[in-house]
Parts: structure tokens; C-alpha cells; sequence
């Protein structure tokens, strides 16, 4: 298909387009067929029962894995008007870097770099954006007071490694906002957390979808989850994966309410299902 055909048959306003994606794993075949169109500005949650591809969809849309058919389009903000590229046509890690860039991805287990807070923010801005420290810590002290945390010199020569859960969580979340992003990724968010910190780490996903769009920020919130509380909490257009497709595509009230003999069950279970989340689900 040409890049004119491509812009015809996919709004301009689209962020993320999946077309009949296909994945297996020797004879696993994990992704069926996957069709998912995500515009500009959306708050999504992608659901489903444990093994129906949730995170192997999220590694093609972040470019991590190779479809076996079909394709994953992302809009690219370093063009004017941020055009649709097929992730298959890169050539090299570069390009992907580029579309990087203006992603931001809090993963499950957090994923923070050894060393102190402020190692884990600059890291990023120093090799990405080639920042001086000075300017580092300005957005430093802007993300971390964004998430809720302390934006003093002692916090940021703080060892993450010493963070509580719902503190490792927000400066995960600094971190990623601290690229200033156009898409955040959350894989699991609130897993491993007490139901405290829990409800704060939804509410803060919430607030800052909210804040950037009141700053005219147009920010797309995609997340993978089985917390039954947060969609309760943040009423996401919800996406079901299920037996390699998606099953289910609307709001999370019709999705709650649904009396699918295959969405019922799977509502039931998500509390279980979201206190043994792994990484592969």
C-alpha cells in the first residue's frame, strides 16, 4: 500500500493504527488478526484474560517486536502534522528512537536505573535531549512536583532503590513525563501496590491525562490492566483482547454492564487476575 493510500484510509487525527496483526510463538499463535485504531488525545485501557497478548501488543506498538502479518502505524511527531510510518519499514534502531521520543512508557516493575532519583530522570534528558545538568533539574523539579514527590536536592541524591512501592511507581512516572511525551504506555500500573497507593497512582494517571490537555497538551493514555478499580475510578475507553482479537471495543460502562457469556467471567476474575499479574500476560 502506498503513503498516499495509507493517509487516505486512516484519519490524520489517528495516533496508533493496528491492521490484522498477527503473532505466534512457535505454536502459540498469541495475536489472531488484532484491529485497533487509537486517536489523538484517547484514554485507553486494554484488558483481558491472562495469555491473550495484552503485552506482546503493547512490544509491537513500541516497536519491540516484529509482526508476523499485518502492521502497527504511529503517528510521527518529528513531521509536520505527525504522518502514519510503518514500524516494519525502519531500517535501523535510530529511527525507532526518533519515534521515541515523544513516547513516554511506565513499565510493570518499574524499571528504574540503579543509582540515585536524579540519576534516574537525567539519565534520558542528558542522552536523548543532550540537556546540561541546570536544565536537568528544572525539569526535574517540575515532573517530580507533578507526581507528587519532593523536588529537593536531598530527594534527588535519594537511592531509588530505597523507594517505597507507590514512591518507585510515581518517579516512574516522573521519569516518563519528564520526556514530555505525547503517548504514555502504562503495563500494569498499579500491581504489587496496597490499596492506597493504588487509588493515589490512579488518580494520578487521571490527573495528569487532565492536566496536560488543560495545558493544551494533546497526551494519548494507553494502559494494560486487569485492576478492576481503576477502570472503575477513570472510566477508559475499554479494549478486550480475547482469543487473538478484540472482543470488546467501547466505554467501560457498557463493558461492566456487558452479559457476555465471555466478558462476565473475565470481570468476575479480575481482581484475582490483577494480584498475580506477571509481565507476560
Amino acid at each position: 500500500m502506498s503513503e498516499a493510500q495509507d493517509r487516505a484510509a486512516v484519519p490524520m487525527d489517528t495516533e496508533i493504527s493496528i491492521q490484522a496483526l498477527h503473532k505466534a510463538f512457535d505454536e502459540n499463535r498469541v495475536l489472531r488478526g488484532v484491529e485497533l485504531e487509537i486517536g489523538r488525545g484517547e484514554f485507553v485501557a486494554i484488558v483481558g484474560g491472562s495469555g491473550c497478548g495484552k503485552t506482546v501488543l503493547l512490544s509491537h506498538i513500541l516497536g519491540l517486536l516484529t509482526p508476523d502479518k499485518g502492521r502497527v502505524l504511529v503517528a510521527d511527531h518529528e513531521q509536520a502534522e505527525a504522518p502514519l510510518v510503518d514500524l516494519s519499514s525502519f531500517e535501523d534502531e535510530i529511527e525507532l528512537a526518533r519515534i521515541h521520543t515523544h513516547w513516554g512508557v511506565v513499565f510493570q516493575r518499574n524499571a528504574l536505573f540503579s543509582g540515585s532519583v536524579f540519576d534516574n530522570l537525567a539519565l534520558w534528558l542528558r542522552e536523548i535531549k543532550n540537556l546540561d545538568d541546570g536544565a536537568i533539574n528544572e525539569i526535574a523539579g517540575s515532573v517530580l512536583a507533578a507526581v507528587a514527590l519532593p523536588t529537593g536536592a536531598e530527594f534527588l541524591e535519594t537511592d531509588a532503590a530505597s523507594l517505597s512501592g507507590g514512591m518507585a511507581k510515581r518517579l516512574a512516572i516522573a521519569r516518563a513525563l519528564s520526556m514530555d511525551p505525547v503517548v504514555l504506555f502504562y503495563d500494569e500500573p498499579t500491581t504489587g501496590l496496597d490499596p492506597v497507593s493504588a487509588s493515589q497512582i490512579q488518580e494520578l494517571i487521571l490527573t495528569t491525562h487532565q492536566d496536560r490537555r488543560a495545558s493544551n497538551i494533546v497526551t494519548t493514555s494507553i494502559i494494560i490492566t486487569h485492576d478492576k478499580d481503576l477502570l472503575s475510578r477513570l472510566h477508559p475507553r475499554t479494549v478486550m483482547l480475547h482469543d487473538g482479537r478484540v472482543y470488546f471495543d467501547g466505554p467501560f460502562e457498557e463493558f461492566q454492564n456487558a452479559a457476555s457469556a465471555i466478558i462476565r467471567p473475565y470481570f468476575e476474575l479480575m481482581p484475582v487476575l490483577h494480584g498475580g499479574a506477571s509481565e507476560f500476560h
